[in-house]
């Protein structure tokens, strides 16, 4: 991969992942949005407030959305079993409702809101912007480096789980209206998720319309009700605000508290969406739509649910808490539920899987995945993507996760390490921007990181219990995926190396090779990766054709720490002389890149370049592996692999198919 260089985090020069932060500077502009964090996203999202809040409610929060359907369960009929009586459902309100208050409200909406990259959110975003602006202190960006690859590897794992728990917990449903219909359930859940993920090469510009009306249906319903059932036993009102019921429950019966804890958290799964889609709705309407609507609607569904058990005799209680979210309807509407929150869990799993492809795109761009296949399904947004190796892969791990779990309360087993885990880590992450970017008060955020890392950690621990009844998996597929991110943004810094060790200067090659070669009418352009030195495939050109171009020029693409390069920015080009010109050519991470748009708008280097008379010559390399030190042998062979199964060059740059020319060369790492 010669021909495309990142200055994403881990992908720069030679030595190892982490020597990319050696050479990254604080930019004047980096700086000022580290010292002053502005109130809104940089224009991403435009719009009038009700139509952001609308679109927020229907992409943002399907995750969260949907946990009532088993997290208020789990915590009393999962694996763990809790009596349902006052005590402990006092110390289950009590605990979910200051986890929402502090993780969601005040740590993502409040806090990690803040810290946004030019507009984008997630935890490379966040990671860019840190390297870009600590760049130059090796201490901080070593490990915050490898830090954000694993919450991102991380996020791979949760998203198989989310679209097989949420869907499978609302097929569920089906059996509160007829016993007898537990045997369609797994079947009927896997044909619905086949059918979402074979619907993503057409994309959901259409009926994605759908989505911010049924998902404000559904949280309509929720809070109805919630309000319906609270009328049981309005005391629980009480006791979800009181702090002293969740000391009580740890009081009265430690090791079972400790326990539910793993369940009580899947009440705010999906609390990193709200950072991760900010750049598509803004600051602001993520957190109106949170504050005023979908918190309250879950607040008062958990109530309703607890007040539900406790109205209900000891009998009926023990029956209704293995599926409290559907028996809070009667009789007659409770299909009509199913089908909503089936409907709703189909939006979640929808906004997962979306997820999955922007990441994979921005670590791309970054340097930590090789090229893909990536289809634009929505010729209006930009942001709507389709890569068929991420949702065929996921497709078949849904799947296979659905028909080996066989239940939502199985599943559930394996939900909660991967949330939990990218949650320390954004506390890592965050803890670096409050004292180094921002300089807060240090006594304000030593005490809000001790609250953020004692919850996390005590969310973190309870879940680890759970590895031995699914929780290795979410673990086994970010550890496979933090290889694979990791093993070719080293594999590439290798690469590059290697190339340029024999690295001839450009202008020594002009005075000795320009004045004897022939030269022949139009333009070459030579894809490189380095914005120095000759580029292999130009001397392999001139060594076996013989001749040179009258105008040769050297393109460099680079994807900046930025989501989106200002077009004032975007081209930088150098006259070496006698018909030689090297252009670098910037691109944010969140963008697109065309390589023959951006030729089309060169100046400086004489006539417009036209595509019928331009030649594009890449290089592409054949890996040797070899015992020199870098990376183990495995590793070697598996970047070699991965170099081979990627996507060709001509496609990703978009450039004409019938004016490329390839020049293979052997490199040993």
């Amino acid at each position: 991969m010669s021909e495309y260089v990142s200055r994403g985090p881990g992908d720069a020069k030679p030595q190892s992942v982490e020597s990319e932060s050696q050479r990254m500077s604080i930019t004047a502009t980096g700086a000022a949005e580290a010292e002053a964090p502005q109130d809104t996203a940089h224009g991403h999202a435009h719009g009038p407030l009700y139509k952001l809040v609308i679109g927020a409610v229907g992409i943002v929060y399907g995750d969260i959305g949907t946990s009532p359907i088993y997290a208020f369960r789990e915590t009393f009929a999962g694996h763990h079993v809790l009596i349902p009586d006052r005590l402990h459902i006092y110390g289950v309100l009590s605990l979910i409702f200051w986890t929402m208050m502090i993780i969601v409200t005040l740590k993502y909406v409040t806090i990690i809101m803040r810290a946004d990259n030019k507009g984008e959110g997630g935890s490379l975003a966040l990671l860019a912007l840190i390297n870009r602006t600590l760049g130059g202190k090796k201490r901080w960006t070593s490990g915050i480096i490898m830090l954000g690859v694993f919450a991102t590897a991380l996020f791979y794992g949760d998203s198989m789980i989310t679209p097989a728990v949420s869907v499978l917990s609302a097929v569920e449903g089906l059996t509160t209206v007829q016993a007898g219909l537990e045997a369609f359930v797994v079947p009927i859940a896997v044909g619905i998720l086949i059918g979402l993920f074979l619907l993503q090469s057409r994309g959901t510009n259409r009926v994605g319309l759908l989505f911010g009306p049924v998902m404000i249906l559904y949280f309509i319903t929720l809070a109805v009700l919630g309000v319906i059932h609270i009328m049981d036993d309005p005391r629980v009102i009480v006791a979800m605000f009181n702090p002293l019921n969740a000391v009580r429950f740890f009081a009265a019966d430690f090791t079972r508290a400790f326990v539910a804890l793993g369940s009580v958290v899947l009440a705010v799964t999906g609390a990193e969406a709200l950072y991760a889609d900010m750049g598509h709705f803004g600051r602001k309407p993520i957190r109106v739509s949170w504050l005023y609507f979908v918190l309250p609607a879950l607040l008062l569904n958990y109530l309703g649910q607890g007040a539900m058990i406790l109205s209900a005799d000891a009998h009926t209680a023990l029956a209704k808490v293995k599926d409290p979210f559907f028996y809070m309807a009667s009789d007659m509407f409770r299909l009509p539920l199913v089908l909503l929150a089936t409907a709703a869990a189909i939006i979640a799993s929808q906004a997962v899987i979306s997820g999955a492809f922007s990441v994979t795109q921005q670590a791309i761009q970054l340097g930590f995945v090789p090229r893909l296949r990536i289809a634009h399904t929505s010729e209006a947004a930009a942001g709507q993507i389709y890569i068929p190796v991420v949702n065929w892969a996921l497709m078949t791990m849904v799947i296979l996760l659905v028909l080996t779990f066989r239940s939502s309360s199985n599943l559930a087993a394996a939900y909660g390490i991967a949330v939990t885990g990218a949650m320390l880590i954004d506390s890592i992450l965050i803890s670096v921007v409050l004292r180094q970017m921002w300089n807060w008060n240090r006594f304000a955020v030593f005490g809000l990181l001790a609250l953020f890392f004692f919850v996390d950690f005590a969310y973190l621990s309870a879940n680890l219990l759970k590895i031995p009844a699914g929780g290795w998996f979410p673990l086994l597929v970010g550890a496979i995926a933090f290889t694979f991110l990791t093993t070719w943004a080293k594999g590439r810094q290798l690469m590059i190396a290697r190339m340029n060790e024999a690295s001839l200067p450009m202008e020594i090659f002009i005075k000795s090779a320009a004045p004897s070669a022939a030269r022949v009418p139009g333009t070459a352009v030579f894809m490189t990766s380095s914005a120095s030195g000759v580029p292999h495939a130009l001397l392999h050109n001139l060594k076996h054709n013989k001749v040179l171009h009258e105008r040769v020029v050297l393109l460099t693409v680079r994807i900046e720490d930025v989501p989106y390069v200002p077009e004032e920015k975007r081209l930088e080009t150098k006259d070496y002389g006698a018909g030689f010109f090297r252009v670098l050519l910037r691109y944010g991470f969140m963008e697109e890149i065309n390589v023959p748009a951006a030729l089309s708008q060169l100046k400086n280097i004489g006539p417009q370049c036209k595509m019928m008379d331009t030649s594009f010559f890449l290089a592409r390399q054949t890996l040797l592996p070899s015992s020199r030190p870098g990376m183990a042998i495995w590793r070697e062979k598996l970047f070699a692999w991965m170099l081979r199964n990627a996507e060709s060059a001509m496609e990703f740059f978009k450039l004409p198919t019938n004016r490329v020319v390839e020049l293979g060369s052997q490199v040993e790492i």
